[in-house]
């Protein structure tokens, strides 16, 4: 907050409290959970369908992904499309078995538990996730993406 100092009549400082207003409001888009959980549904058919630069650009530029199946952190659109190149590889097919959605004016949050199976090797990761998205005028984009792999040996299983 800031505060706005005037002087007082016996020459004392006076703090005045003044709340700093947004130049422009912000128009909120209105998106409910089932709206949420479809960014899901369009990631995945990405991951299945789509070439890894189209994957990368679900999300912001400046994007963090921190991912399930990798030791490196993506920060940038390349790296991004990196992972998912070789993540395409294995043929993973992903689901979600359990979720929270969490929605605020141009931003929401899901996060829960999926499972994806690899077709190459039958394998299957089941493991915490966590989506951030924000609209960015024209579509939702994801911000945030962090997937870690259930501990004490609940992660990956044949």
């Amino acid at each position: 907050m800031r505060h706005r100092i005037l002087a007082a009549a016996t020459g004392g400082l006076l703090f005045v409290a003044t709340p700093v207003v947004a130049q422009s409001q912000a128009t909120c888009v209105a998106v409910d959970e089932d709206d949420i959980a479809a960014l899901f549904d369009t990631w995945t058919d990405a991951i299945r369908h789509a070439h890894p630069k189209q994957i990368a650009a679900l999300y912001t530029d400046d994007a963090v992904l921190l991912p399930t199946v990798s030791n490196q952190v993506r920060y940038t659109p390349a790296e991004r499309a990196d992972y998912f190149a070789q993540f395409q590889e294995k043929r993973p097919a992903g689901h979600v078995d359990e979720r929270h959605v969490w929605l605020g004016c141009n931003s929401a949050v899901d996060s829960g538990v999926y499972t994806f199976r690899f077709g190459t090797t039958g394998e299957s990761v089941r493991a915490r996730y966590s989506f951030a998205y924000a609209y960015d005028g024209r579509q939702w984009r994801i911000t945030s993406h962090h997937s870690s792999a259930m501990p004490e040996g609940q992660g990956t299983q044949r």
